[in-house]
């Protein structure tokens, strides 16, 4: 029997990249870290504005979310403090049932980062009925709310200097299908949440997500209703093909903390009002954050998506 209800409310947010840096060691440098130490100093913490996160988050708890997801990218440079830091601020956000975090490429900004944020943030990505997650290998992951399920999937993965790629992995995808089919099967209405955007020419090569081909024939073998990512730093909506000639859309958002005045624009966060059942879902969707040059945050922008449309 399908699960009926009225509406389903989801906020969407991602790169927080929360700051400032904490005291960091030479030897913590001595990595691909002073690359990412020197673009801090250089411009990150020029244009993000932690202020913002606060007042941001402050808008978003208060159009009370029936769930909120976090694409990634909560610290800088992965450092153990960092990490921790994270940690103590998702516990002020909510408790972690109302939370569902995937990691970026900046949570695997060094080998072996990833594992300690999974440890760290592990309540933030815990699959329902499963055990807490140690590493990579516990993506993907489910979490059942209602009428909805919500997807975690890690593109997040340590690279060289310079790089920022991400990538979906063959596991993965197997994993992946069964999930969206047993979904699917449900009834559910199916959100997918990863780093990097699965959309060809989202972002350029040294920032791409290897194995888009591989996710996007996924979903248009399985379905999904919607595909929430970060890592751009840009308001996007996309659409890829799904089962039977229809669309999926693919959202993006901007970084939560993103200065107004920037090159980028500046912070919002994405509302989702999910309305309907299987093969009729409808999904009312508003852009809320920054509206001027002194941090009021309203409404940018509204919208009606509808899923699994008829492409064409």
């Amino acid at each position: 029997m399908f699960y009926t209800r009225s509406m389903f409310r989801l906020a969407h947010f991602s790169d927080i990249h929360l700051g400032p840096l904490p005291a960091i060691s030479y030897r913590e440098l001595a990595s691909k870290r002073i690359t990412g130490y020197i673009n801090w100093r250089r411009n990150r913490r020029l244009n993000l504005d932690h202020g913002l996160i606060d007042r941001i988050t402050d808008d978003m708890l208060a159009a009370a979310p029936d769930h909120i997801a976090l694409t990634g990218d909560l610290v800088n440079l992965a450092l153990n403090k960092e990490i921790e830091m994270a940690r103590l601020w998702l516990e002020s956000l909510g408790p972690a049932d109302k939370i569902s975090v995937v990691p970026g490429n900046h949570d695997a900004y060094v080998p072996g980062a990833l594992a300690r944020c999974c440890r760290a943030w592990a309540a933030y990505m815990t699959g329902d009925g499963q055990k807490p997650p140690m590493g990579r290998g516990a993506f993907p992951y489910v979490r059942t709310r209602e009428n909805l399920a919500i997807i975690g999937v890690s593109s997040a993965r340590a690279t060289a200097p310079f790089l920022a790629s991400g990538h979906f992995s063959k596991t993965q995808a197997k994993r992946l299908a069964k999930i969206l089919d047993t979904t699917g099967k449900a009834g559910l209405f199916r959100v997918v949440m990863i780093h990097h955007p699965p959309v060809r020419g989202a972002t350029h090569a040294a920032k791409r997500l290897y194995g888009i081909k591989r996710f996007q024939t996924l979903i248009l073998k399985h379905g999904a209703e919607l595909v929430l990512h970060g890592h751009t730093h840009k308001p996007t909506v996309h659409r890829i093909d799904g089962p039977d000639g229809t669309s999926v859309p693919v959202v993006g958002v901007a970084a939560a903390g993103q200065a107004h005045g920037s090159a980028k624009p500046p912070a919002h966060y994405n509302l989702f009002e999910i309305d309907g059942g299987p093969g009729a879902w409808e999904i009312r969707f508003s852009r809320r954050g920054v509206t001027d040059g002194d941090g009021t945050i309203g409404e940018i922008s509204g919208a009606l998506l509808t899923a699994n449309e008829q492409a064409g």
